[in-house]
């Protein structure tokens, strides 16, 4: 799915707006990912997106990049075989735009 739109908080994903974080699959978007801690993302955080075997995870940690990826959890990531990119979420926007319709999964923090 082609991200049509990022602005803080607000992102448009194949015609449909979220205002709240989200993991976009190649056939659906989940409006609602939490995580354990709010900005810090845990193993427990992406264990769906890693069961789903994409050969790219990209996480996007914010407007400002607020959000961090703990080396744990880029390690745990990286030993399934899945190449991880972290960005700041506008240019985790432009990133998962390039990459679409490859095999990825991206992970979008929209504030901070």
């Amino acid at each position: 799915m082609k991200i049509d739109f990022y602005d803080f908080g607000e992102i448009i994903v194949a015609g449909e707006q979220y205002s709240s974080d989200v993991i976009i699959y190649p056939e659906k978007v989940s409006s609602s990912w939490w995580r354990k801690e709010g900005h810090s993302v845990s193993i427990e955080d992406i264990q769906d997106v890693v069961s789903k075997k994409p050969k790219i995870i990209v996480i996007g940690t914010g407007y400002s990049g607020c959000m961090v990826v703990p080396e744990k959890t880029r390690e745990y990531i990286e030993k399934q075989n899945i190449n991880l990119i972290v960005q700041e979420t506008r240019e985790a926007v432009e990133t998962h735009n390039k990459l679409y319709p490859n095999h990825v999964i991206t992970c979008l923090h929209l504030t901070c």
